[in-house]
């Protein structure tokens, strides 16, 4: 009986940790004390010894085991990427430039991952805690994502003919949102709700006068920043959340600009 106490009282704590954990998860995310420190411009090189998965001093992002990792698990979603590009009217190159940058963050912070599972089955890296799915959304970003799609009076509303893309299909919304988010045998939904995001801050914008379609470094640093910080204006600077690769520290838009301009993925999205 002794014993039976004991294992029960552990439960107890250990159940009592996970709900304080989760909790404090829930309370950072919407405070926002988990958003990266950002950056301006497109990358800023930083003092430090010499990387050892590229070489002494190299930053180029695609080159080494991670990029060769990240473009056959791409390679393998064209088809869903290009289907969502249809769907939401925004250039599938500007959808995998978030989802580049994104995983070449992951593939960086996240080592021991990497190592093990993502680069030996050539796949995405998938987040289930404070941002969901291989595109990094956040539950809050999610929903208004939603309601922007459903309000005419939106600055962000896209049109009538997206109001239906995200319809639900039971009553529990939370969690049929999270599970197509994080789905990680099906990505479509990720990628949907990155799509229709970007659609909807390029709507933003068009209505203030200002056409951000082709400015890939801006378009991805408000995907990067939120709704909340898209205030369209003549002169946006690139910028975005600092990400570390090799010995150089890239704001996430100024990364995924150089991926739309470079010759990477090519075949397959277009620019």
């Amino acid at each position: 009986m002794r014993k039976l106490k004991i294992i029960g009282q552990i439960i107890v704590i250990l159940f009592a940790g996970a709900g304080a954990f989760f909790i404090f998860g829930w309370i950072a995310v919407n405070l926002g004390l988990t958003n990266t420190p950002g950056i301006r411009g497109n990358r800023l090189n930083v003092d430090q010894p010499a990387p050892t998965q590229y070489g002494a001093g190299s930053s180029v992002w695609h080159e080494g085991e991670e990029w060769d990792s990240l473009e056959t698990a791409i390679k393998k979603d064209a088809e869903l990427i290009n289907r969502v590009a249809q769907e939401t009217n925004v250039p599938a190159r500007a959808i995998v430039a978030q989802l580049v940058v994104e995983q070449l963050r992951l593939f960086h912070t996240e080592r021991a991952a990497f190592k093990e599972i993502l680069s030996p089955l050539r796949i995405l890296g998938n987040q289930v805690l404070f941002s969901w799915g291989v595109m990094g959304m956040k539950e809050q970003t999610a929903i208004e994502i939603e309601k922007h799609l459903q309000n005419p009076d939106s600055l962000f509303y896209p049109g009538p003919k997206y109001e239906h893309l995200l319809d639900f299909k039971t009553t529990d919304h939370n969690k049929e949102r999270f599970d197509r988010i994080a789905n990680e045998k099906n990505h479509y939904y990720a990628y949907l709700y990155a799509g229709l995001y970007l659609k909807e801050v390029q709507t933003q914008w068009q209505k203030a006068g200002y056409d951000i379609t082709s400015e890939i470094g801006i378009w991805s640093t408000l995907y990067n920043i939120g709704f909340v910080h898209s205030e369209p204006k003549p002169n946006p600077a690139v910028g975005g959340a600092a990400i570390l690769i090799g010995d150089t520290t890239w704001s996430f838009g100024g990364l995924a600009q150089e991926f739309y301009e470079s010759d990477k993925l090519l075949a397959e999205f277009p620019r």
